[in-house]
């Protein structure tokens, strides 16, 4: 390995404009097709196979209307003042029939010609009021009337301070376009000119808010850290813009493909995430190197740049597979909106390895012997060895010093760390966890105000006969709702209709309780049950889906496969560092340390994100369950990361071993050839991942906070102290490896040992060669 990337790094050093022209090529296609194909996303998070999503296809396939996703709009009158005068009445009627001329608007105008599928409005209109009389207690509300005639989908509050508007689309949630929701928007805000009305559109209208500048901080510190580290301006911009064009080419190659893939909204953030961070770090690794090859051993740019790639470049080849392993272990999951964000991440961490090991040396063969300045060399020659940090030396040496007390504290404050991970709760963020200024949260709290917490996540329900030749009369679907009616934590039941065949009822449940509320996943549980009272007396069985519902079901599902892909990124990682390290007791340690670091991380984003510590800080006012796919996301990335820093560290130990080096000394020695670029490195990736911290998505706010955190803990508390302190008291026994496994594993040669020795045997030959 370290052969050909050494011949590469050299054919790229003496033909830079070929390889550079190669990237602009290359970049130019995947723009080109982006032009032709545009951008095309979807906030959809199918999960094949929940109950949820059984319901959902049936019903696409019976009912294709009533399968749609339903939108909400709040109406408040000023404080202390009423909706229901003559010219509020007449604004909010127009807005509503506005709305219900949209395209993807299910028009209740419809019915009539498709009684089978009754909407929200018609529920929630002249049904909500016969329905509501099923409840022992008559509800604080009931429907909007103008001139006799209820207005289709809108309830009012008895006290006629707010009014909510619920309709239907005619394609799922997850698949209305942002301009058809920007449209119902405009609508409903015509309400507004000149009457005082308040009209505040629900989260499911909202749109994804797209990146903000908050990200360029991370940018800004990683260029400031980089200019420190290497000690120029050109050395510092090139990981910038290695990190740049492999964020391009694999950013704009997603969105170019975007037409042919279900692609989320957050699948290219998470993209530019890990790019930027693995992009910067790979090429500081390399530059690193090179620098300290010129410095240290006198040779020229061009060799020095051939040496990095075939030695520093080996370990970047192997932590960036190590990072695509761990990605690609989503697969095993089966969910494809989470393998696409995983295929997606793995194929810009390809381009940026690819990128690092071509393109850089290509524009260090440009740059030349100016990567290193006259002062800065004559400098290095005044010096008999290298010089190491003073910080760096007097840690290392007291880490192993007190490896024990070291080993024992790591492992107390990362466990106190993870105390809050017990009491973890995952979900989907939904307008009660929005910030108080946004009109999502102030449409949530309006609603729970007006009409109870239920009425943010109402249930779709499904009834169907178990006898596959019964049918749903009248008489049964009106028992159906009185029992359940009766139910814990039941609102109000509307029935909705029946199908032309007469073998399945759509009814409309709204809970007491609020999407996110555990007692909501008890009522979904319970009506799903076979055994319960109205099944067994009507004999039907209950199919339960909705936006609530999905989300109930993807966060079980996720949950469930999350120990499964633990073991198994955790199962292919240990087999890459064994071929790397060729060391039985390494990777173990490897892996331990990293389910400390992920541990600890979810327990403090639990603390800040759920629970609400320091959430001033972050910009979030309300905390809530965590965004039910970032435990398996942020475990993925973090072990392929934190291995990046393990591979980086490791091998300069075991570089320091296999050249003479023993005992404790290989330890420090390695520790003190690596540590400060590894910190760097950490600085850069913890900074960019942090820019995504203050950024108005409350999902981005908790994948960058997680990832920098996990970063955070993992780099400097796990690779950066508790590895040097095992290592110490494993001594030369932590590279013992079977006799009869050493023979059966390849010499991947990933510190450039037999590389090292070549070009040492051609050296004393041309010497031999030149003295006869």
């Amino acid at each position: 390995m370290s052969k050909f990337l050494y011949r590469i790094g050299k054919t790229a050093f003496n033909n830079p404009w070929r390889f550079i022209a190669s990237w602009v090529v290359i970049l130019g296609i995947f723009v080109t097709i982006l032009g032709v194909n545009g951008i095309h996303t979807s906030s959809e998070m199918r999960i094949a196979g929940t109950e949820s999503q059984k319901v959902l296809d049936k019903l696409a396939k019976e009912l294709p209307a009533a399968s749609g996703g339903q939108g909400s709009v709040v109406f408040t009158a000023p404080a202390g003042d009423r909706l229901d005068t003559p010219e509020r009445l007449t604004a909010i009627s127009n807005a509503v029939n506005k709305v219900y001329t949209l395209d993807l608007v299910l028009n209740p105008a419809d019915y009539a010609d498709q009684a089978a599928a009754a909407a929200s409005g018609d529920a929630q209109g002249a049904d909500a009021k016969q329905a509501a009389t099923t409840s022992a207690e008559q509800p604080p509300y009931g429907p909007l009337i103008i001139d006799g005639v209820p207005v289709p989908g809108v309830l009012i509050a008895t006290d006629g301070s707010v009014a909510l508007f619920q309709f239907q689309f005619t394609v799922q949630q997850t698949s209305v376009p942002d301009d058809v929701k920007t449209a119902v928007i405009d609508a409903v805000k015509g309400a507004e000119a000149g009457t005082g009305i308040s009209a505040l559109p629900g989260d499911t209208l909202t749109a994804t808010p797209a990146s903000g500048a908050t990200e360029a901080i991370g940018i800004v510190v990683a260029a400031v850290v980089l200019f420190i580290t290497l000690g120029s301006v050109v050395s510092a911009g090139l990981p910038l813009l290695i990190a740049i064009v492999g964020v391009a080419v694999g950013v704009v190659g997603a969105y170019g493909f975007s037409k042919f893939i279900t692609m989320t909204s957050v699948t290219p953030v998470l993209a530019l995430m890990i790019g930027l961070a693995v992009g910067i770090d790979y090429s500081l690794f390399i530059i690193n190197r090179q620098r300290r090859i010129i410095l240290d051993q006198g040779l020229s740019a061009r060799e020095a740049t051939s040496r990095a790639v075939g030695t520093a470049g080996s370990a970047v080849f192997f932590a960036g597979l190590t990072v695509i392993i761990a990605l690609s272990g989503m697969l095993v999951i089966g969910i494809e909106f989470l393998s696409t964000m995983a295929l997606v991440a793995a194929a810009t961490v390809f381009v940026s390895v690819l990128v690092a090991l071509t393109l850089l040396p290509a524009l260090l063969g440009l740059v030349g012997e100016r990567i290193c300045s006259k002062k800065l060399r004559e400098k290095s020659k005044s010096h008999t060895s290298v010089q190491h940090h003073k910080v760096s030396s007097k840690w290392v040496n007291g880490v192993v010093k007190g490896r024990w007390a070291i080993i024992l504290g790591v492992i107390v404050l990362l466990g106190v760390a993870a105390i809050p991970v017990l009491k973890m709760e995952l979900g989907i963020p939904s307008g009660a966890t929005a910030n108080l200024d946004m009109t999502t949260r102030q449409s949530y709290d309006a609603i729970a105000v007006g009409f109870g917490e239920g009425f943010n996540g109402p249930l779709l329900l499904v009834a169907e006969p178990k006898d596959s030749s019964g049918k749903v009369t009248p008489e049964t679907l009106g028992g159906i709702v009185q029992e359940i009616q009766q139910m814990k934590d039941v609102s109000l039941v509307t029935p909705m209709g029946v199908n032309e065949t007469g073998n399945m009822a759509i009814l409309n449940l709204i809970p007491q309780s609020g999407p996110t509320d555990k007692e909501t996943q008890d009522l979904v549980k319970a009506l799903r049950d076979p055994d319960s009272v109205f099944a067994q007396k009507y004999g039907v069985t209950l199919g339960v889906t909705g936006f609530t519902a999905i989300n109930i079901d993807m966060s079980a599902k996720l949950a469930e496969a999350f120990p499964i892909y633990v073991g198994v990124i955790v199962l292919l990682s240990i087999i890459i560092l064994l071929l790397v390290f060729r060391s039985i007791i390494v990777p173990i340690k490897a892996t331990v340390g990293f389910l400390l670091s992920v541990l600890a991380t979810f327990g403090l984003t639990t603390a800040v994100f759920q629970w609400g510590w320091l959430h001033s800080l972050f910009g979030f006012d309300t905390g809530g369950p965590l965004l039910s796919f970032m435990p398996i996301l942020v475990t993925g990335i973090l072990y392929g990361l934190a291995m990046d820093y393990q591979v980086f560290l490791v091998s300069s130990m075991r570089e320091s071993y296999v050249h003479g080096h023993r005992g404790t000394s290989s330890v420090v020695d390695g520790y003190k050839q690596s540590s400060l670029v590894v910190v760097a490195a950490a600085i850069i990736m913890v900074s960019v991942f942090a820019g995504f911290i203050f950024g108005h998505d409350v999902m981005i706010k908790q994948i960058g906070f997680a990832l920098a955190i996990g970063i955070l803990i993992d780099s400097f508390i796990v690779r950066m102290t508790l590895v040097p302190a095992i290592m110490a008291i494993f001594g030369d026994k932590a590279w013992w490896l079977p006799k009869w496994l050493d023979r059966m594993l390849p010499n991947l040669d990933v510190e450039g040992d037999k590389l090292l020795a070549e070009l040492k045997a051609q050296e004393s030959a041309g010497k031999r060669k030149q003295s006869a």
